[in-house]
């Protein structure tokens, strides 16, 4: 039975057809670096096989699109500190029970005792808050705009259902600011970005036009399955070739120019944005949410009298290069000689759509498949 929306998007033939046109626009013409600012891409490129079927002319270099991957070592280790909290239950994602802190991570501390739960949404975390009137239970709010809207709408619901021992450590992120940052670096030098599907899905393609105003660089929002990409690919080709920069949508059957303004209006009910840090990008202005005053009392930080923490990381470790695009995993010197997913030294190995993890997955696995073969 064919699969609207995925068959038609995995389709071998039109796979060669545009990789042909790819290479027949190409040809003699300088190199040109895109960058993917989205995790599912990433391994959506890796698992499709896309990169070794490309131009040698088109490079693709991998950034800061995994929310893990980018929260700072000192809000995993604040993370933790709330685990070791008396009467406390710590609600998570999975992806984030064993990024490694300082010391421990959440699955070591939940071996010892500690209890830390993994939670399908944020809406969940409520749910247990619920069942646990005697416990405070922290959520860990990790995230781009995806899901950001989904944690402001617990929050909202908490509210409603006078539920007071429900809180949420805010450490989300906006991509827009971490962008211009990118743009900003002498050490990245980029020709266009294929943005995340499911981010603008929200905030809409309008919230990349500064910044392919500002630094004249391509961006086109990009779908997930392979044709999905190399439409992408082509889109920005032609921008780039021609002299053009602006926001274009591949992925029109998922996103809008405006977004989804219900979401975005929720989540200015709730937060505000804030100056946060990121792992390997250090601290961007307004690229992170706050709680507004009217819900501080949803605030982990304000409810708990958090410490500053002494935050120790391995210097070793490249996480942070991999996330600015300065540097390929392979050339890590604890890549997979050392940190493997089995024994992960930082989050890019460990989360389900960090760059190492892409890599040691399914760039060592065996020949190259051709996409017919893999579809």
């Amino acid at each position: 039975m064919a699969l609207k929306y995925i068959d038609e998007f995995r389709d071998g033939n039109l796979a060669r057809t545009l990789l042909a046109k790819l290479k027949t626009r190409c040809s003699g013409q300088s190199p040109m670096r895109f960058m993917e600012i989205c995790g599912t891409h990433t391994v959506a490129i890796f698992r499709s096989g896309l990169r070794p079927l490309l131009p040698a002319t088109v490079e693709l270099i991998s950034g800061p699109g995994c929310p893990v991957c980018v929260t700072a070592a000192e809000d995993i280790d604040k993370a933790i500190w709330f685990a070791s909290q008396p009467n406390t239950i710590v609600a998570t994602f999975g992806d984030l029970l064993r990024v490694p802190g300082s010391r421990t991570s959440l699955a070591q501390q939940r071996a010892q005792g500690a209890d830390v739960r993994m939670v399908y949404s944020a809406t969940d975390a409520v749910t247990l808050a619920q069942e646990n009137p005697d416990k405070e239970v922290v959520f860990i709010g990790i995230g781009f705009e995806t899901t950001a809207p989904t944690v402001a709408a617990a929050v909202t619901i908490a509210d409603r259902q006078g539920i007071e021992n429900f809180s949420v450590f805010s450490v989300h992120k906006l991509l827009p600011p971490a962008m211009e940052t990118l743009l900003s670096s002498r050490d990245l030098q980029l020709d266009g970005f294929l943005c995340p599907g499911h981010v603008t899905t929200v905030i809409g393609a309008k919230a990349y036009e500064d910044v392919a105003a500002r630094y004249r660089m391509p961006c086109v929002v990009t779908g997930f399955e392979p044709l999905d990409i190399l439409h992408g690919l082509w889109m920005l080709v032609q921008q780039r070739l021609s002299g053009e920069a602006r926001v274009d949508v591949q992925y029109r059957r998922g996103v809008s120019w405006k977004g989804n303004t219900a979401a975005q209006r929720l989540l200015a009910q709730v937060f505000r944005s804030a100056n946060a840090v990121w792992r390997g990008l250090g601290a961007i202005a307004h690229s992170g949410l706050a709680f507004r005053e009217e819900w501080a009392r949803f605030d982990a930080t304000r409810r708990f009298a958090v410490p500053m923490l002494s935050v120790r990381e391995d210097p070793a470790c490249r996480c942070g290069d991999v996330l600015r695009g300065t540097l390929a995993p392979p050339q890590c010197p604890l890549f997979r000689r050392v940190c493997t997913p089995q024994n992960p030294k930082g989050p890019c190995m460990v989360s389900s759509e960090g760059t190492c993890g892409a890599y040691f997955k399914y760039a060592y696995d065996g020949p190259n498949l051709d996409l017919e073969e893999r579809y």
